[in-house]
């Protein structure tokens, strides 16, 4: 589908799914070049299907920012699809996602993709989790998060107090390894987990929505979400690891 061919130079890829997020994407695609300008980069946003002006809007930035690329679905398939969509599209190894409402702070990512390669790591370290404080939110929403949060916790434990983050830094092949479903993006700390990886999380900062209003509601996460977990427990028993791989 991509040739997404290693050896380009490019250091990180950043990606950010939207749909209908017209007038929003504009000004975060100049904002995270402006706080990635001088690294090697490319931003990559993925479209899923929207059916305002989103697409046109990035289309006229690609002359201003080189770095950027546009992905578009054909269908609406949803964050986790966008997400991955992006990803395989990705020619970094590192690859770093916010969510396009703008309410991620792109200052955030040069430190999150330092913590993870910094040269004391521990092994295995695949992903860093933004944890959102002072959440910019109405207290309906941060109330069903919080409930969620708990929730997914206590079945999974998995450390991640905020897993709905948005904005975290990943190593990309980890990233492909992970068995794909619709809400993946929400129990990431979990699937890399159960993979053998090591997870650690960071506190970013969260902004108030300018333009437009959130895709999703608290009644619409809940009627997904134990149908969810349910599958991701079931995944993590139904792991089996090697324990590493060795050629001989």
């Amino acid at each position: 589908m991509f040739d997404a061919a290693r050896g380009t130079g490019v250091e990180l890829s950043v990606v950010a799914p939207v749909f209908n997020e017209a007038e929003n994407v504009a000004g975060l695609a100049r904002e995270i070049a402006a706080c990635l300008s001088g690294r090697a980069f490319e931003l990559i946003f993925v479209d899923d299907a929207s059916t305002d002006d989103t697409r046109l809007r990035l289309l006229e930035l690609k002359e201003e920012l080189p770095e950027l690329r546009v992905v578009v679905h054909r269908k609406n398939a949803g964050q986790s699809r966008a997400v991955r969509t992006g990803v395989e599209a990705a020619r970094a190894p590192i690859i770093a996602t916010l969510d396009g409402d703008g309410q991620n702070d792109p200052g955030d990512l040069v430190a999150m993709a330092g913590q993870l390669n910094r040269p004391d790591a521990p092994h295995g370290l695949a992903l860093v989790q933004g944890r959102r404080v002072s959440r910019q939110d109405s207290g309906w929403r941060r109330s069903g998060s919080r409930l969620a949060n708990m929730v997914r916790q206590g079945l999974l434990s998995d450390g991640s107090d905020d897993s709905g983050c948005g904005v975290r830094v990943f190593r990309r092949d980890a990233f492909l390894r992970l068995p794909y479903f619709d809400h993946m993006h929400r129990y990431l700390p979990a699937l890399m987990q159960s993979e053998g990886y090591v997870v650690e999380t960071r506190d970013v900062n969260h902004r108030p929505r300018r333009f437009g209003r959130s895709k999703y509601t608290n009644l619409g996460r809940l009627a997904v979400a134990m149908s969810d977990l349910r599958g991701v427990m079931w995944l993590r028993r139904r792991r089996r690891s090697p324990g590493g791989v060795d050629e001989v």
